[in-house]
């Protein structure tokens, strides 16, 4: 079956599809991340019969899982801006969809997900209350975002490499704010949701320690070489981020996560948001 193209963009994306490094990307955010986004989505019930969005479905580990829950009689629709990296399957749809630009049906799914998405969007408030518009009353949102604001480093060789990891992370911060994105808003989340309409809001907070074997820190690693233009525009050097790339796998190494926040909220079953 041929890939729908990409849909209609309006600024660059900061991560991009149909390359070697996102494809590498979405390997480490789903050995970082599914360990907390499914048993989420497991607890709350999603089953047979359940009509399901993810939007930003990046390499589709969370559409393909949801696809397995909600057979037989239900579908899941996986959208991306760019879907090569997406394969559909059985019960598993995939589109192009830009959350920002596009628009979704209403009323139409029991469950929608986002993950690192939002906050990557700078009309982030306008899109989340479309998600809850494209809920049945009654429906789940899931929005998984990190909070990056928080991910100090805890041992480093020397004093030299603790600072090179600092301004690492805050080449990176900066290149998502030029970018219109928000690295924190995930704190923000659980009150959005609130004001977009849903009730029942549920909040689930994880963090970790990076080390070289951690999906989290591999995760980092991958931006050195996915973000490298970007970071180049923040005033670091390719020696740098060499650099930088080579403490994060060095064995000692340890920092801590950001802070990851999967928050969960629903449409009241009556009155419309």
């Amino acid at each position: 079956m041929p890939h729908p193209p990409p849909a209609r963009q309006g600024a660059r994306p900061v991560f991009g599809n149909g390359t070697g490094h996102s494809r590498d990307q979405h390997r480490c955010v789903a050995a970082a991340y599914d360990p907390v986004t499914l048993p989420r989505l497991a607890a709350a019930g999603v089953g047979p019969g359940w009509r399901c969005l993810e939007v930003g479905a990046g390499g589709g580990s969370v559409a393909r899982w949801l696809a397995g829950r909600v057979a037989p009689g239900g579908s899941v629709l996986a959208t991306d801006r760019d879907p090569r990296d997406l394969r559909p399957g059985a019960h598993l749809e995939v589109a192009a969809l830009d959350v920002a630009r596009d628009p979704l049906p209403e009323a139409a799914f029991d469950l929608v997900v986002a993950r690192l998405v939002l906050q990557h969007v700078p009309s982030r408030d306008i899109v989340l209350r479309k998600l809850v518009r494209a809920l049945r009353p009654g429906g789940l949102l899931q929005v998984d975002e990190i909070d990056a604001s928080y991910e100090p480093p805890l041992l480093t060789p020397d004093p030299r490499s603790e600072s090179l990891y600092v301004r690492f992370l805050q080449a990176k911060t900066a290149a998502l704010r030029a970018a219109g994105g928000d690295p924190s808003w995930a704190r923000r989340a659980p009150a959005a949701l609130r004001e977009a309409g849903l009730t029942g809001i549920d909040v689930h907070v994880h963090i970790g320690v990076r080390h070289a074997r951690d999906p989290g820190l591999r995760l980092q690693l991958n931006h050195t070489r996915n973000l490298r233009d970007r970071l180049r525009e923040q005033g670091m050097t390719d020696d740098e981020l060499d650099r930088v790339a080579r403490l994060m796998q060095d064995p000692s190494f340890l920092a801590a996560s950001s802070v990851f926040y999967s928050v969960q909220g629903r449409r009241p079953a009556q009155g419309r948001p």
